[in-house]
Parts: C-alpha cells; structure tokens; sequence
C-alpha cells in the first residue's frame, strides 16, 4: 500500500477495533487507481461523528452534523466521515438533512461520479458498486444513477465534471454530457465564490482547452460571471497554450485577452476574486496593451514592470499566439539584469534631497523630479551615483529655465 494510505491506516485500523467499518474514499483511491500523484486521503465509516471523537485523542468537529470529523493522526489531519445519505436538495445547492447509516454501498450512492464512488479496504481490495473502474478504464466522467438528478441535487456538478476533464482529460460520458445541456440554466443558483473555485482548477488543468470548448458547447458559459453571449470567445480561449501558464493571474489575464475584455477590472471583481489577483491581472493586460509585441520593450517599460511580471507578460503572449516563449524570456532577463537600478528603491537620492537641492517647498514637483532622474539613470543618461545626479539634475533645470 503506497505512502499516503500507510500512514493513515492506524485510523482504518481503530475504528475497525472497536466494530465499525471503515475505507478509504473519494478522490484518493481514484487518483490512486489513476496512476495520478495522490492528494489527502479521507476514510469513510460506519461509527458516528460522537463516536469517532470518543475513540481518538485528538479530533476537530469541522461538520458533525453532516458527519464529517478530522482526525490527526501522527500529526497529519484526516477527515472521517460517517456512512450517510443524503435528503431532498434545497435550491439544487445542498441536502436539507442528512441520515447516517450502516452501509457503505448507500454511502457510495450518493456521490456524484463513478471514479469517486469508489472505496478501498486497508488490504487493498477495492469496492466499486457502480463502476468506477470501468469508467476510469474508459476514460469517462459519469455520474452515479442518473444524471439529471446527480445536477438537479447540485448544479455545480456539472462545473466539476468539466473541471474533471481539464484535470484527468477524460471526456463526458454522452449522457451526462446532455444532463448538462439540458440543466446549464440551474447554474444560476450556486454562489459565485463556489463557480470561482472550479473554474481556477479548470483554468490551471493540463487540458483545459478540452474543458473550455465543453463550457462552449454544452451552453454552461452563458451562466457563468461576464461570459453571457461570450462562447466566440470561450473557444478562442480553448485554442490558446494554457499549460504554458504558471501563476493565477496569468490564467485570468490570458481568459480576458482571449475574451476581448479590455475593462478588466469588473469582470474579474464579478468573479469575487481577491483584490491582489484582480491588480496584477490587470497590470498584466496593461503591460500587453503598452508593448504589443514582445521586441517592444524599451528600458523604461521593462523597470516598470519588473522582470516578474514582464514575464509573465510574455507568457500570456506566447500562450495567445502559440509562440513558444523562451527566446523572448532569455532576451528579457539579458536586459533587465543590464538594468542600472531594478527599483526605485535604488536610485542615490530620494525626494528629501531634491527638495534640498531646488530650494522650494514639497509639492507634486518632487514626485515629477524623481521621475525624471530615475528615466536618466534607467535609459543612460547620468549614472546611479548622488554627486553625478546633483549635476545633471542642475544642468537640467538651467537648460529648461524652470528652476525645478
């Protein structure tokens, strides 16, 4: 048994100790049967949350009401989660109740894919009631029973099946393909914070191209944030080099170029992403609209920017256009490391020394003074070093008459 299942056992073997069932469950044993790197591990039981809490030292209560506990076990937290079904679905977001139960297999019916209906015992052997195997085999995403109802319990279903192929790049099984055509509307009742969450995984999956072009044609797009009547565009996004992307923001800024979306700022606020992401996405989309091809950076805009974000820049280019992006990052670090100072933080003088030199009182003067003298030093003109400064500052301001 690998790693990540070994460790854990300890939890499996309890419970079992004191007559209760218990598996290892979901996305783990799914990953494992994959042949995917294997993520955190849960276990599914038969004993109660109370009961759970009474056999281990240490636990959270993080959802006893519907079940689930955390266990740490040797210093690693592990959610344990009571064998449960669930009730009718409020708003087609949540089960009203849920019921805890004896059976595994009643447990296993209740979630939404075949390859994550899937558990296995601490001796390996796997219990797969409705498939999951088979459609792993396949290479399909299908739903446990019908998948009208599996989307009418949880619209945002039908986002994580599309998310599943960008991170597995398996495809839909065709009926519940349709159980997504057919039921794209009921995405209007799940929170955008939930919608954000999946299409990040979808936006950073090795095959999200695949995903995007499935958002287009299964008609989800028109009921997610700023997409309504953008699926031209949605395509557009599926044929560009996503794996090529490292950051976050490169992702939401290459969606927005393939969008046309040049007002960024309101179309990612409508996603209620963090304003840190929400900046720099837009720094980046600035950065592309100021150099439109990438031998266009002078020294000025290369300071500006920063290395980081000027490649990242050349990323989002790359990945739009299909253009592999090595040379333009070899030629960008070549010359920014050419760079004099590589902030301002590092010019020789700072605002208080000019107001000394010039002799007047602060004002926005000194701001356009420090610009200028950091343009000089950054473009050549006078070297990073006070006294040189000082001169060329005042040979300035004699030739321009102004006196600042």
């Amino acid at each position: 048994m690998k790693p990540p299942f070994r460790q854990a056992l300890g939890i499996i073997r309890q419970l079992k100790q004191h007559g209760y069932e218990a598996y290892f469950v979901g996305g783990a044993v799914r990953d494992l049967l994959i042949g995917r790197p294997i993520g955190d591990v849960d276990i599914a039981t038969s004993a109660r949350p109370e009961e759970v809490m009474a056999i281990f030292p240490k636990t959270i209560d993080v959802g006893s009401k519907h079940g689930t506990v955390v266990v740490v076990h040797e210093g690693t937290a592990y959610e344990v989660t009571t064998f449960r079904t669930d009730g009718d679905y409020e708003d087609y977001r949540r089960p009203e109740s849920v019921t805890f139960v004896r059976s595994l297999e009643e447990d296993l019916k209740r979630r939404d894919f075949t390859m994550n209906a899937i558990a296995m015992d601490e001796n390996g052997t796997v219990i797969d009631p409705f498939a999951g195997r088979e459609a792993i085999a396949r290479r399909l995403i299908r739903t446990v029973g019908k998948a009208e109802e599996r989307f009418r319990e949880d619209a945002l279903r039908m986002m994580r099946a599309i998310r599943f192929v960008s991170q597995l790049g398996f495809s839909l099984a065709p009926e519940t393909k349709q159980a997504v055509i057919d039921n794209a509307p009921l995405l209007a009742h799940i929170s955008v914070e939930r919608m954000t969450m999946e299409m990040e995984k979808l936006l950073a999956g090795p095959f999200a191209g695949e995903a995007l072009s499935l958002l287009a044609e299964t008609g989800l797009c028109a009921y997610l944030p700023g997409l309504v009547g953008k699926e031209e565009g949605v395509r557009r996004a599926a044929a560009c080099r996503w794996g090529w992307l490292t950051a976050r923001e490169e992702r939401w800024a290459l969606l927005c170029r393939a969008l046309g979306i040049t007002e960024s700022r309101p179309f990612l606020r409508a996603w209620k992403l963090p304003n840190k992401v929400v900046d720099e996405t837009g720094a980046i989309l600035s950065a592309l609209e100021a150099v439109p091809h990438s031998d266009e950076w002078t020294n000025e805009r290369l300071f500006l920017a920063g290395l980081k974000r000027a490649l990242s820049v050349e990323t989002v280019r790359a990945a739009y256009t299909g253009t592999p992006p090595d040379s333009s990052h070899d030629e960008l670090r070549r010359r920014f490391a050419a760079l004099p100072i590589k902030t301002k933080a590092e010019l020789a003088v700072s605002g208080k020394e000019v107001i000394q030199w010039i002799g007047k009182p602060a004002g926005p003067w000194v701001k356009e003074t420090l610009y200028a003298i950091w343009r000089a030093v950054v473009n050549g003109e006078v070297e990073n070093e006070k006294e040189r400064i000082h001169a060329w500052l005042t040979e300035r301001n004699r030739t321009q008459g102004n006196g600042c």
